[in-house]
C-alpha cells in the first residue's frame, strides 16, 4: 500500500473539513452581523440606485397634504428654483466639444455659463481649483470665473459624483446635488447655463427635478472622439488590451465602466477585446439617453461645418435674443475632422463597433419591458393566425 496515498486522504478530509467549518461560521457571521441597523445602512448605501429601492406605495394628493392636527408645520413651497424655465442644461461626453458650446454661451451678454459643475477640480474652492487651462480648449480661459464668491457651493459637493450613480432614473433620491445645481442657480447674475459633461444618464433625473429647464445634448462622432480622448494618437496601439489601456485612461473610462456595468453588464472591462468597444458601448449609452430625454440635440460636426444656420437654430430654440453672431463664431477654431483615419482603417472600427452593437441589442431585447411586448405580438400573431 502507498503510504503517501493515504496521507493525502487524510490530507484533503482535513482541508475540506477545515474549509466546511470555516465557511459555516462565516455565513453564521454574515448573519449575526445582518440583523444589524449598522449593517443594513450598509448594504442600502451600496443597493441605492442599483434596485427599485424606494416604497411601492401609492399616495394620492390627499395623503401627502393631509395633516390630522391643525399646529403642525406644512410643507414648504416657497422655493421655486427649480420650476424656472429660463435654465439651459448642456450635457454631453468628455471630447465632445462641450467645452466650446459652453464658451459659446458664456459669450453670450447676460448668461452666467458655467463649466462641469461636478468636476473635481471644485472650481468654487479657490485652494482645489489651481489655474491650469487644457491647451487643448482654444479660446476657453478661468473655467472656474463664475465660481467666484461661490464658497457656499462646498457644503453640497459630493467627490462621489464624479464616479458613483453615474446612471439615475427619475426617482433617485439625491437632494443634496439637487440643492447644488438650485443654488448656482439662484446666484448667477445672468441667465443661468449649466454645461455638464457627466450627466447623459442622469437626465432622466434631471428632468423630474428641474421640469421646465431646456436641455441641449451635444454629440460628436465616436471614432474622432476616441481619438481625442487619447490626446496623442502613438500613446495606445489598435492592438493593445485593455490591462495595457490604465496609463492612458484620461477620461474615466474605466471609472464609468466600474460603475455603470450594475446596471449595462456589457461594461465589463473583462468582457471586451480593446478599450474601444468600452468607449463605443458608453458613447452609444450617452447618444441613446441624449437624444431621448434632451430638448434639442446637435452633432459638434455640423457645429463647425455650418455655425451660422446651427448656432442660430440652437439660439432660437433656447429663446436667446440678444447676440452677435460674428463675435460668437471668431471662438470656434475647428480641430481636425476624421483624424480617426490615422489610428485604424474603417474595417477596424467597423468590426468593433458591430459586437458592441450587437450586444446592445440582445440586452435591451431582453428588458422586461421588450419582452412582454414581444409576448404580446406573439399572442397576436397566433391568435390571428389560429383563431380564438
Amino acid at each position: 500500500m502507498d503510504k503517501r496515498g493515504d496521507n493525502s486522504s487524510g490530507h484533503v478530509f482535513k482541508e475540506s473539513w477545515l474549509r466546511n467549518r470555516f465557511r459555516n461560521g462565516f455565513f453564521r457571521l454574515l448573519r449575526k452581523i445582518s440583523e444589524t441597523d449598522d449593517d443594513r445602512a450598509i448594504w442600502t448605501s451600496i443597493l441605492k440606485g442599483q434596485l427599485a429601492w424606494q416604497p411601492d406605495f401609492w399616495f394620492n394628493s390627499r395623503h401627502k397634504v393631509f395633516s390630522p392636527y391643525n399646529d403642525l408645520g406644512s410643507p414648504d413651497h416657497t422655493n421655486k428654483t427649480a420650476m424656472r424655465g429660463d435654465v439651459i442644461f448642456i450635457t454631453g461626453r468628455f471630447r465632445s466639444g462641450s467645452t466650446l458650446l459652453w464658451n459659446l454661451f458664456r459669450g453670450i451678454e447676460k448668461t452666467t455659463a458655467y463649466y462641469e459643475p461636478f468636476n473635481e477640480r471644485r472650481w468654487f474652492d479657490p485652494r482645489t481649483r489651481g489655474n491650469k487651462v487644457d491647451p487643448t480648449h482654444i479660446n476657453a480661459a478661468e473655467y472656474w470665473r463664475e465660481y467666484d464668491g461661490l464658497e457656499l457651493l462646498s457644503e453640497y459637493y459630493c467627490a462621489e459624483w464624479i464616479a458613483r450613480h453615474l446612471y439615475m432614473d427619475a426617482s433617485f433620491w439625491a437632494p443634496k446635488m439637487k440643492r447644488y445645481v438650485e443654488l448656482m442657480i439662484e446666484k448667477a447674475p445672468g441667465r443661468p447655463v449649466l454645461q455638464f459633461n457627466r450627466i447623459d444618464l442622469r437626465l432622466p433625473w434631471f428632468r423630474q427635478n428641474f421640469p421646465n429647464a431646456m436641455i441641449v445634448h451635444l454629440y460628436r462622432h465616436p471614432r474622432d472622439q476616441w481619438c481625442s480622448t487619447l490626446m496623442d494618437l502613438n500613446c495606445f496601439s489598435k492592438n493593445g488590451t485593455m490591462e495595457q489601456f490604465a496609463p492612458h485612461d484620461k477620461f474615466y473610462l474605466g471609472m464609468w465602466a466600474k460603475d455603470l456595468k450594475y446596471h449595462f453588464p456589457f461594461l465589463d472591462a473583462a468582457s471586451v477585446s480593446h478599450p474601444y468597444q468600452l468607449f463605443f458601448y458608453i458613447w452609444k449609452l450617452s447618444y441613446m439617453f441624449g437624444s431621448a430625454f434632451a430638448h434639442y440635440s446637435v452633432a459638434f460636426e455640423d457645429l463647425l461645418k455650418n455655425p451660422d444656420e446651427q448656432l442660430t437654430d440652437l439660439l432660437s430654440f433656447c429663446r436667446v435674443e440678444n447676440y452677435q453672431i460674428d463675435q460668437l463664431k471668431s471662438l470656434i477654431e475647428k480641430p481636425m475632422i476624421e483624424k480617426w483615419r490615422n489610428y485604424a482603417d474603417g474595417v477596424w472600427f467597423q468590426r468593433h463597433e458591430s459586437i458592441c452593437e450587437t450586444t446592445m441589442a440582445d440586452f435591451f431585447e431582453g428588458m422586461p419591458s421588450n419582452k412582454r411586448a414581444a409576448e404580446r405580438r406573439a399572442c397576436e400573431d397566433f391568435i390571428n393566425k389560429h383563431g380564438r
